[in-house]
């Protein structure tokens, strides 16, 4: 594979999340305090989205593997998942049709999931690694439901602190809270690899205790996983759990990028950064959508309703 492809994949992602955190200025600028990260969801969400729709454009030939082969034009499939993707990240980050983008991507997420990674897993039920990728896949679809639901019938987010809840946050943060208690349980039972969104990849040597960090964060999967299931406690877990997966993109993931060398190499640790910001940002989405525990949060989150409305 060429450099520059590696090159391309990280400036999309890169761009998006400039130009989303722009534009949510006024959402990030009314939040206080870890809300801010919650305001940034969509952001976060989308800046990944980019990042693996360029993957899809200039490595179609490789990702054709993945595409079942009783699929007719195949490569035509990659590059089609690609644009929608490239066009997703956009729409997220600048609030325009976020409803009808959220539905759409929760309804890809979960064709790959059925279509791909559930006869994948059935054919290596043994398999953790291809479980994981399911499990991964479908909290991304899980994340997107979330925030579909949190919009309601309109085009503002919806102020949940007192109302019923929307059913489709309700089945996002189940998901979400299912797939953080399986991988925290991994992230001990496996500590020698590297902690998030438990795959294949070793910590490196230069991480200090890796498996107290893998006993941490497997912790905070699972208490997070628990504090989403309960209503009241939704926000909290979401946020620790989205703040902890972003700050291993920031600290582990994005180093061990930065300290690749070779395109394989590079473009691995790519993966790595943005499907963990990917995870990260599903996981905030189910946050945004969860009931207000003040009513500092619900102004706040009223203004982040605005923007939206006003970008739409």
């Amino acid at each position: 594979m060429p450099p520059s492809s590696n090159a391309w994949i990280c400036a999309a992602g890169v761009v998006v999340l400039v130009i989303g955190l722009v534009a949510a200025r006024r959402e990030l600028r009314a939040a206080a305090g870890l809300d801010k990260l919650v305001a940034a969801a969509r952001v976060l969400f989308a800046a990944p989205l980019a990042a693996f729709g360029v993957e899809h454009l200039a490595l179609g030939r490789v990702i054709i593997g993945a595409v079942p082969v009783w699929m007719p034009v195949r490569l035509f499939w990659v590059y089609f998942v690609g644009v929608a993707l490239i066009a997703a990240a956009f729409s997220l980050a600048l609030g325009i049709r976020v409803r009808s983008t959220a539905t759409l991507l929760a309804i890809m997420f979960l064709l790959f999931v059925l279509m791909i990674h559930v006869p994948n897993a059935v054919a290596q039920v043994h398999d953790r690694i291809i479980w994981n990728v399911a499990f991964r896949d479908l909290s991304f679809g899980a994340g997107a439901l979330a925030l579909v639901g949190s919009l309601g019938s309109g085009s503002g987010i919806r102020e949940s602190g007192d109302r019923a809840e929307n059913a489709l946050v309700w089945i996002g943060r189940v998901i979400v809270a299912a797939v953080l208690m399986v991988y925290g349980v991994e992230q001990i039972l496996y500590p020698q690899f590297a902690p998030g969104v438990p795959l294949s990849k070793l910590t490196p040597p230069w991480v200090p205790g890796p498996h107290v960090w893998a006993l941490l964060t497997g912790l905070v999967c699972i208490g997070g996983g628990v504090a989403i299931l309960i209503r009241r406690y939704c926000r909290t877990g979401a946020t620790a759990v989205g703040l902890v997966m972003t700050l291993l993109t920031l600290f582990l993931y994005l180093p061990i990028l930065l300290s690749s060398s070779g395109a394989a190499a590079v473009l691995e640790g790519a993966n790595y950064v943005w499907d963990t910001l990917l995870y990260a940002g599903a996981v905030l989405l189910v946050a945004m959508g969860a009931p207000r525990e003040s009513r500092n949060d619900r102004v706040a989150y009223a203004g982040s309703a605005s923007t939206i409305d006003s970008a739409r």
